[in-house]
C-alpha cells in the first residue's frame, strides 16, 4: 500500500508507472484529518529496526512524499505497524537535491524501497522497476550485495 502526499509531484513521482498495477493501493493523502489503521503492516521509517526475511508476510506500507512532507503522513499512520528501515549500506541512484532541505542518507526513492523490500523477502517481481530512469544503477547495488 502507498499513501501519497497530495502535494506529490506525479510526473517525477518514481511510483506512478506502478499505479494500477496488480498487487498495488495507492491512497491520496487528503489532510491532517485522514488516519489510516497500519495494524498488522510494516511500516518503513528511517529510525526503525532493519528489514529483514522474517517481515515477509505482512503487508508492507509506504509512505510517498518529498522528505520535507513526510512528516504529515506519519501522524495519519495510526494502530500498530511494525516499523522496519531499510538495511544499511543501500544508496538511492535517484540524483535527489534539495536547497531547502537535507535528505537523510538512508533514504531511498520510493520505488527503491519497494523493489529492496521484495528482494529482501525473496520476492524479486520481474519488470517492477523497467520504467524507473536510474534502474540499472539501483540493480548493480541489488546484485553486488547478493
Amino acid at each position: 500500500m502507498v499513501v501519497r502526499h497530495r502535494k506529490e509531484n506525479l510526473v517525477q513521482c518514481s511510483l506512478t508507472p506502478l499505479a494500477g498495477r496488480p498487487g498495488f493501493t495507492f491512497i491520496t493523502w487528503p489532510n491532517r484529518n485522514f488516519r489510516l489503521d497500519a495494524t498488522g503492516m510494516t511500516l518503513l521509517a528511517v529510525d526503525a529496526p532493519p528489514l529483514s526475511r522474517e517481515d515477509r508476510g505482512r503487508p508492507l506500507l509506504v509512505l510517498d512524499s518529498t522528505w520535507k512532507l513526510l512528516q504529515d503522513l506519519f501522524v495519519s499512520v495510526v494502530g500498530e505497524p511494525v516499523r522496519r528501515s531499510i538495511p544499511t549500506g543501500y544508496v538511492t541512484a535517484y540524483p535527489r537535491r534539495s536547497k531547502v532541505y537535507p535528505d537523510p542518507s538512508a533514504g531511498l526513492a520510493s520505488i527503491e524501497a519497494i523493489a529492496l523490500a521484495r528482494h529482501i523477502f525473496g520476492e524479486d517481481e520481474p519488470g517492477l522497476l523497467d520504467s524507473y530512469r536510474w534502474r540499472d544503477a539501483f540493480m548493480a547495488q541489488l546484485a553486488k550485495r547478493g
